[in-house]
């Protein structure tokens, strides 16, 4: 996946405009003439006909976005009627799932990609993804979706269990398998009119180690998460004691509720590594603040089992929380290339490991960045929910201003927020931390 996004990265950042240090972006860029309005249609089609996962047609996008980033969309009505032509062209894009309970595969030739779907199939409340235990050579989505659907139908929630495509000790993070699940919440809310700040991530030994890391991975997706016996994975010391979680979990959580169940005599998952995770998160709370309505639910004498109550008081426990698509407060540690939209932020080349702390300030109309990794190239993705569009805005980075100015709404940031059918993550423009 590296391949793609160096090839693509000045394509993306090639026409976007920043206003840095007081001046305006147009004295540092030619900016080329805007395609027609034909020209303009052609190239949306075109954009949501082509793979971002493929190297050339990512490629391609790139371009596309960059092209677009030519057409203004300051006009209310013209901003109005291109969100509603990208909505429906990217609709068209995606695929829709059967709206019924059953077992099905995604790939039919060759076989490949095992999910069930169950819970409430005709007018769901919310969705939950429940990711079913297994390691190296074993594990079935049949496992965990009989408990997973009956649960969440006796909540109106719709339940799809996805099976891992590979069999391996970290199977929801191996092989594709982390991709495809944001695909199949993508084809879900395409299919269903799921109200999206309710998607839930849950599972069992390895899938709470999945829900765990999938749900950090991609917390501006999720509203909660509900691990069972299953920890991210701990990193040991020279002792063989536990000193610390595998990076990009406990920061990019900083705004998701979670219930984490653990039995303390779990002889498959021991309970030290999901109370390292706690220690965690309660560190990361002393740095940070957040974490709000993180609670670990801790008993004796389940072993590997289900909590008391089974998945049903589990998932209870998350039913009243909601996404906040738009925090005024993020931290983000970034863990995959591929993931490069992150609440409202954007990292065409995001730094792997990087923590990265970023705050509103409305009163100000302003962006504080905070880190100790170079965030040349990190974007703000902006719109009337984020901040006044119609006042300079300022990016401040470790207390010092690095860009000034007016941000203005362009085709091509709603292009490039739209490859997901979720539009409270859509956005009108763009300002850049410069390289």
């Amino acid at each position: 996946m590296n391949t793609i996004f160096t090839t693509i990265c000045s394509a993306i950042l090639g026409l976007h405009l920043t206003a840095v240090a007081g001046a305006h972006a147009a004295d540092f860029w030619i900016q080329e003439e805007a395609p027609s309005k034909r020209e303009q249609k052609k190239l949306v089609e075109e954009y949501f006909e082509l793979d971002p996962l493929v190297e050339t047609t990512a490629a391609r996008r790139a371009e596309i976005v960059a092209r677009m980033e030519t057409v203004e969309l300051s006009k209310p009505n013209l901003l109005k009627s291109w969100r509603k032509t990208v909505t429906r062209e990217s609709g068209k894009s995606g695929r829709k799932l059967k709206k019924k309970s059953g077992s099905y595969w995604y790939w039919e030739e060759p076989r490949r990609g095992y999910f069930l779907i169950g819970g409430n199939t005709s007018k769901p409340k919310a969705l939950v993804i429940g990711m079913h235990g297994g390691g190296v050579g074993s594990g079935d989505a049949g496992s965990i979706h009989n408990a997973m659907s009956s649960a969440a139908a006796k909540l109106g929630w719709l339940a799809i269990s996805p099976e891992v495509l590979e069999k391996t000790e970290r199977g929801w993070t191996d092989s594709g398998t982390e991709e495809w699940v944001l695909q199949l919440v993508d084809d879900a809310i395409r299919t269903w009119d799921l109200d999206l700040d309710r998607v839930y991530f849950s599972g069992h030994s390895m899938g709470g180690y999945g829900s765990w890391t999938l749900g950090a991975h991609h917390a501006d997706r999720v509203a909660a998460l509900a691990p069972s016996a299953g920890a991210p994975t701990p990193v040991y010391g020279p002792e063989g004691t536990i000193i610390d979680i595998d990076e990009g979990v406990v920061p990019s959580l900083f705004n998701v509720p979670m219930v984490v169940y653990q039995s303390v005599d779990d002889p498959q998952v021991p309970a030290d590594a999901n109370q390292a995770a706690k220690l965690a998160v309660d560190k990361a709370k002393e740095r940070w603040g957040g974490y709000a309505d993180f609670e670990y639910w801790e008993v004796d004498g389940r072993g590997h089992g289900y909590p008391p109550g089974g998945l049903l008081a589990l998932l209870s426990k998350i039913e009243d929380f909601r996404r906040q698509p738009l925090p005024p407060k993020i931290v983000w540690q970034p863990r995959l290339d591929w993931k490069q939209q992150f609440y409202w932020l954007y990292w065409p080349q995001p730094v792997i490991n990087a923590i990265v702390e970023a705050e509103l300030d409305a009163d100000n109309n302003s962006v504080h960045l905070r880190s100790e990794a170079d965030l040349g190239g990190l974007q703000i993705l902006l719109d009337e929910r984020v901040l006044d569009l119609k006042k300079e805005i300022t990016l401040i980075v470790n207390g010092e201003t690095v860009a000034k100015g007016l941000a203005k709404p362009d085709l091509g940031t709603l292009l490039l927020t739209s490859a997901h059918p979720d539009p409270q993550l859509q956005f009108i423009a763009r300002m850049g931390v410069p390289k």
